[in-house]
């Protein structure tokens, strides 16, 4: 338990704030600059402080670091609809509560009835006796609400899950992370990014090739062997 990392204890994946920092720096690099001068929005100088530290926790805002230089290359290139699956997939591979929760896409189709219980149940199946009550429901609607910015849960009082539409952009994305990870061939398809993205095998493949037709990626698969390599976007990532 030590070693576990999560913002969700306090904070939810942030999108609304992520997306007003990135927005502001995506043409510079400059992310510290846009966090000091408070571009969040915060209306005192401990909520710009605290937020920037938790935007920072979880997103590191640092080009040195292969995951986030791939997800500022694809920010400048996403559609506005396309940003929030961006950042819950580089979150859920660095927030491990959040990560945990991925159980909300395994025990659930779209259109079925969901709770904030559901992911009280996973913390307290995965933490016995380690979150307060309160806590424990504090953190769950903090998960809850990070799945709803992804697009995956619908509703206030009543929720539901949804499946938002995963473009190729999203995909190759999430391909991508876990190339990073070091997942090679059908490893991929069972990496935490991709099995993020709710879709079976067949809807992954065809995605696949849809990056490999815009040059996003090189894709083949034969018999039982898939290969799946990024020489040239990791050259214009850098």
């Amino acid at each position: 338990m030590s070693k576990l990392k999560s913002i969700h204890t306090s904070r939810t994946m942030m999108f609304l704030e992520l997306a007003k920092v990135m927005d502001h720096s995506i043409d510079t690099s400059d992310f510290s600059g846009s966090l000091a001068l408070n571009v969040t929005g915060k209306k005192s100088n401990s909520g710009a402080e605290k937020t920037a530290m938790y935007l920072k926790r979880l997103y590191s805002f640092d080009r040195q670091q292969p995951s986030f230089a791939a997800l500022a290359f694809f920010w400048k290139t996403a559609e506005t609809a396309e940003k929030p699956m961006l950042a819950l997939l580089y979150a859920i591979c660095v927030d491990d509560l959040l990560a945990e929760s991925l159980a909300v896409l395994e025990a659930s189709v779209p259109g079925e009835k969901l709770s904030v219980e559901f992911f009280e149940n996973i913390l307290q199946k995965n933490h016995p006796n380690h979150y307060s009550p309160n806590s424990c429901k504090s953190i769950a609607q903090n998960l809850a609400s990070s799945w709803k910015q992804a697009g995956f849960i619908a509703g206030k009082v009543s929720i539901s899950r949804t499946q938002p539409n995963i473009s190729y952009r999203i995909a190759c994305f999430a391909f991508l992370l876990a190339y990073i990870q070091g997942k090679r061939g059908d490893f991929i398809w069972s990496s935490l990014p991709v099995q993020a993205l709710g879709l079976p095998e067949s809807q992954l493949r065809n995605l696949a090739i849809e990056c490999s037709k815009r040059d996003l990626m090189e894709y083949q698969h034969a018999g039982s062997v898939t290969t799946i390599s990024f020489a040239a976007l990791l050259n214009k990532i850098g």
